[in-house]
């Protein structure tokens, strides 16, 4: 990823000039910088630098505000320009990494700079999601594991003591890597947020299911799902009845399920 800058020509020469990306406090209260010298761009307008964040340096996951850095000068935000996203979409990672660093930069509501960082492997990206009566069809794939003939698609209650819902996977494509399952939401009644993960077999950990590599940096109120009954299961509590369900993407664009009760 890079970044073009322009500033005043006066200050496009001085030797300290650089980028620093702040990642956002943690829960804790933890933060990181990253610094990125500038570089003046040759043929380019007077005043214009470059920096370079190179996809072998790890950004920890979470959002990244961007800062110009002059000499005698405090940091100060920058506001963004043209994007170009292009090499972002249907992006596919290569098997034989070690870890999967993605990266969106993106406006935030006060019209600032921020990156959007993710640090996954192994990874499974969700491609389509097929909401139909009773459950919900879901296709992937899954990078940096294989799926075995025991792979299950698992549905970890967020809060609380309720067992995961499984439901097998199918494997496709010629590396079997592709992989579909269909969850239905009967099981789900008894809770009303669910988290989904892959797990690539019996004895595996499991993957958080994602939707990561592409160019949209917030799908929760991007990608929106209709919302289809629960079909209660058999000796139903009458918490467990008049219930609907439908798939979301967190605001860490992972998948999810929620359960909510009909309002008459």
């Amino acid at each position: 990823m890079t970044f073009d800058v322009t500033v005043p020509a006066a200050d496009a020469h001085g030797e300290d000039a650089g980028l620093l990306l702040r990642r956002r406090p943690s829960p804790s209260g933890e933060t990181e910088e990253v610094r990125l010298p500038l570089s003046p761009v040759q043929g380019a307008a007077p005043g214009t630098l470059r920096a370079a964040l190179p996809s072998t340096v790890p950004l920890s996951e979470g959002r990244w505000n961007v800062f110009l850095v002059l000499p005698g000068a405090q940091p100060r935000r920058l506001a963004p320009g043209v994007n170009d996203l292009r090499s972002l979409v249907d992006r596919v990672p290569q098997e034989s990494r070690t870890w999967l660093g993605v990266r969106i930069p993106y406006a935030t509501k006060n019209g600032n700079l921020s990156v959007r960082s993710w640090m996954r492997w192994p990874h499974a990206e969700a491609d389509s999601l097929h909401v139909h009566d009773g459950g919900l069809r879901l296709t992937g794939r899954l990078y940096g594991a294989e799926l075995a003939a025991s792979a299950v698609l698992e549905a970890r209650p967020r809060r609380g003591e309720h067992k995961p819902v499984q439901t097998p996977v199918t494997g496709q494509g010629a590396d079997q890597r592709e992989f579909t399952a269909t969850l239905p939401y009967g099981p789900l009644a008894g809770h009303r947020l669910w988290d989904l993960w892959l797990r690539p077999a019996a004895d595996a950990e499991g993957v958080r299911v994602a939707r990561i590599l592409d160019d949209v940096p917030d799908k929760k109120r991007i990608f929106t799902y209709p919302a289809h009954p629960v079909a209660p299961p058999e000796a139903a509590t009458e918490e467990e009845t008049g219930l609907v369900a439908k798939p979301y993407y967190t605001l860490n664009n992972d998948l999810a399920v929620r359960v909510d009760r009909v309002t008459p």
